[in-house]
């Protein structure tokens, strides 16, 4: 692969709960979840639409706990319906809002798995990425695309994760492909962007996906779920034998607050430091890896690039919760802009 990299910007949203709005200008749209309030198919059309008339090169969705016919398991077998009847209903309303997304034709729809994204259009900025997308979160009442979590501590200490039994995680993160450049989950990571104004400040997020996230170490993470922990920060991956654990944490401060700027990230060094995240392989096609719990992983550098931090980034619209008290209220989308490799039909891996 070529290793020339070029700019390529990112709106990311996620938690319009059927909010529709004007998208700012970008190469590829992210939505991390929670499409809907509750997935009906009005709901689901009407999002659907706005998606497929936004003007991106590439539009990546998954869905959230919310989106409740999207996951079949859940919607099908919810509230234990008894007539043959019910459920025949049931299945055909969750086959019809899947393939209101499989009919999309410029939507990319992930539910748990993985997509290479290249962009071809010729006044774009021709690059690639691997991205992986799950609509899934931890258990918190009757919702879907739910798994179950430890109990966790109730203080949000940064290494509370210590005190958590590797046993008890769920492997549902396991199988991030080690390549990805992008993960996109519904769920934060635990400890980043994933506490509550209320609830004690208890943190939400998943530890699981933060140990994928640190093996994995991708340029951008990005979630929802949370709506309080609408924000970004980028992570500095330990790159000892410490398993996963981190160096640092920078948080970043929103351009957009208060007035009519862009919520804009720079990631690509024009302006501040670039990220420490060139998504490089050795000898092109080769993962530079180490094996943690019997799984593959990123460490460290070498002499063709590094994958040291990523940029994790909640991108919640919705800013207040039910009832919303006073109105709702609405938070931008935050753009993203990184620097991601050029794709030459000529040079591909084999």
């Amino acid at each position: 692969m070529s290793a020339q990299r070029r700019k390529t910007r990112f709106v990311c949203v996620s938690d319009t709960h059927n909010y529709t709005f004007k998208l700012p200008k970008g190469d590829v749209l992210i939505h991390a979840g929670d499409l809907t309030n509750q997935g009906s198919p009005s709901e689901l059309q009407k999002t659907v639409k706005w998606l497929e008339d936004a003007d991106f090169e590439a539009k990546i969705v998954v869905g959230g706990n919310h989106d409740l016919t999207l996951d079949g398991d859940f919607y099908i077998g919810h509230d234990s319906p008894q007539d043959y009847e019910t459920i025949q209903r049931r299945r055909s309303t969750h086959t019809s809002c899947l393939d209101l997304f499989k009919n999309a034709k410029t939507l990319t729809y992930l539910s748990h798995d993985a997509a290479e994204i290249r962009l071809k259009s010729s006044d774009g900025p021709h690059t690639m990425f691997k991205i992986f997308g799950s609509p899934y979160s931890p258990r918190d009442g009757a919702w879907a695309f739910n798994y179950e979590t430890p109990r966790e501590p109730q203080t949000p200490c940064r290494d509370a994760h210590a005190a958590i039994d590797d046993h008890d995680l769920t492997s549902l993160w396991d199988g991030i492909p080690i390549d990805s450049h992008i993960v996109v989950a519904h769920t934060p990571p635990r400890n980043h962007r994933d506490t509550p104004l209320t609830r004690l400040d208890r943190p939400r997020g998943c530890e699981a996906l933060r140990r994928a996230l640190w093996r994995v170490r991708p340029l951008l993470a990005v979630c929802g779920h949370i709506h309080d922990g609408r924000g970004a920060n980028i992570v500095t991956w330990d790159s000892s034998n410490s398993r996963y654990k981190e160096s640092k944490t920078r948080e970043w401060v929103d351009p957009g607050t208060g007035n009519n700027k862009q919520s804009l990230i720079d990631l690509t060094g024009r302006t501040g430091s670039p990220l420490d995240n060139d998504g490089s392989f050795t000898n092109g096609c080769r993962v530079y890896a180490l094996e943690v719990d019997g799984k593959q992983g990123h460490i460290g550098k070498t002499n063709e690039g590094s994958r040291n931090e990523t940029c994790i980034v909640n991108a919640a619209i919705m800013k207040s919760k039910y009832p919303h008290i006073g109105g709702k209220q609405y938070n931008k989308p935050i753009i993203v802009d990184v620097m991601l490799p050029v794709w030459d039909e000529r040079d591909e891996c084999r």
